[in-house]
C-alpha cells in the first residue's frame, strides 16, 4: 500500500504537462471560485452541463487514463449511489388532502330527505405532467413493498449528486493540475488589496505553503504505522474490540508524536537558515504574468458567467 501514489486526492501531477498547467494560478482560482458558485440555486439541466464540463475539460487536457480513472472512477460510483439513494427514498412530502365530494361511506349517513349531491365527471389533465414518475408495487401488505420516484426526488437527486461532484472534481482537477507554490503565489496576489485593512497576506501565504508541503509527510507517517501494524501480524479475532481499539491508540498516539516531531524539524531549519519573517525572507517561485491564452480563459470565463445568468434559472 502506498498512500502517496495510491490516494486519488490533492496530488499534483507533475508528469505530463498539460494546457491546464500553463495556464496562470489566478486565472485558475478565478474558475474554481466560479465552478463552486454558479451551481447555487441553478437548474438541474445546468447543473448537469456544469458536470458534462469538467468531464470534458478533463478529456481536452489529456489527462492520463490511470490519473483520470483514480480521479473521476470513485466519483461517479459515489455519486450514482448517492442518486440512485436520493431517487428511492422519500422526498419528504406528506400531504394529506381533505376529499371536497363525500365518499361512498359517507353517502350511507346521507339523510333520506335531502337529495345527495352530484357526482362532478372526471375532468382530463390539462397537460401531461405527472408528480409521481414512477409508482410501483413490488409487494403488498404487509411489507407495502414499493419503487416511488417523484418530481421532488429526482430534483433533489441531481442537485445533490452534481454539486458533490462538482464541489470534489473541480477541486481535485485544480490541485492536480497546479503546484503548491503557484498556488500560494497566486492567492497571496490576489489578497494584495487586503493589506489596506491590516490582513498579514503574506503570514497567510507562507501558513498555506507549509500546510500543503505537510500534507506528504503526514500520509508518509499515516504509511508507515500501517505497514508497521501489517508486519506483526497481529491476530485481531483474538484481541478483541477492546485490545484492538487499546492498538490503535496507540498507533494515534505515536503518529501525533511523529508529526509534531517534522513539525519540530521544520521549524527548526528555518530558524538555522536565518528566518525571521516572511517579509525579509520571500522567495519567488513563479512570475506571475499573464500571457494570451489566460486572456483568452478569463474570456471564456465571462461567457461562462453569462451563460449562467441567462440559461442557468433559479430554483
Amino acid at each position: 500500500m502506498d498512500l502517496l501514489r495510491s490516494l486519488p486526492i490533492g496530488l499534483y501531477l507533475e508528469q505530463p504537462v498539460t494546457w491546464l498547467h500553463r495556464i496562470d494560478a489566478r486565472v485558475k482560482v478565478a474558475w474554481l471560485l466560479s465552478l463552486l458558485l454558479a451551481p447555487i440555486l441553478a437548474s438541474s439541466p445546468y447543473r448537469i452541463a456544469t458536470v458534462a464540463f469538467l468531464v470534458l475539460l478533463t478529456i481536452t487536457a489529456r489527462i492520463p487514463l490511470r490519473v483520470w480513472r483514480q480521479q473521476m472512477g470513485w466519483l461517479l460510483l459515489v455519486g450514482a449511489l448517492v442518486t440512485v439513494l436520493l431517487l428511492v427514498t422519500p422526498d419528504g412530502i406528506a400531504i394529506t388532502q381533505q376529499p371536497r365530494l363525500p365518499t361512498p361511506v359517507m353517502l350511507q349517513d346521507w339523510p333520506t330527505d335531502l337529495t345527495p349531491p352530484e357526482t362532478l365527471p372526471a375532468v382530463p389533465p390539462a397537460t401531461g405532467y405527472r408528480y409521481d414518475i414512477v409508482d410501483v408495487t413490488i409487494a403488498e401488505r404487509p411489507f407495502n413493498l414499493g419503487l416511488h420516484i417523484t418530481q421532488r426526488s429526482l430534483r433533489l437527486a441531481i442537485k445533490v449528486s452534481t454539486l458533490l461532484f462538482t464541489l470534489i472534481y473541480a477541486t481535485t482537477l485544480f490541485l492536480l493540475t497546479t503546484a503548491p507554490e503557484e498556488i500560494t503565489e497566486g492567492i497571496e496576489d490576489l489578497m494584495q488589496p487586503l493589506r489596506r485593512i491590516g490582513l498579514p497576506v503574506t503570514e497567510i501565504a507562507l501558513t498555506l505553503t507549509l500546510a500543503l508541503r505537510f500534507i506528504p509527510l503526514v500520509l508518509e507517517e499515516v504509511q508507515n504505522l500501517v505497514r508497521s501494524v501489517r508486519t506483526r501480524a497481529i491476530k485481531w479475532q483474538k484481541l478483541g474490540v477492546r485490545g484492538a481499539i487499546g492498538i490503535w491508540l496507540m498507533v494515534s498516539e505515536r503518529l501525533i508524536q511523529n508529526l509534531l516531531l517534522r513539525a519540530e524539524q521544520i521549524a527548526s531549519a528555518m530558524q538555522v537558515r536565518g528566518f525571521t519573517s516572511p517579509n525579509q525572507h520571500r522567495v519567488v517561485w513563479h512570475q506571475l504574468r499573464l500571457h494570451w491564452w489566460d486572456w483568452l480563459v478569463l474570456g471564456g470565463l465571462g461567457l461562462f458567467w453569462w451563460g449562467r445568468i441567462m440559461y442557468g434559472g433559479i430554483v
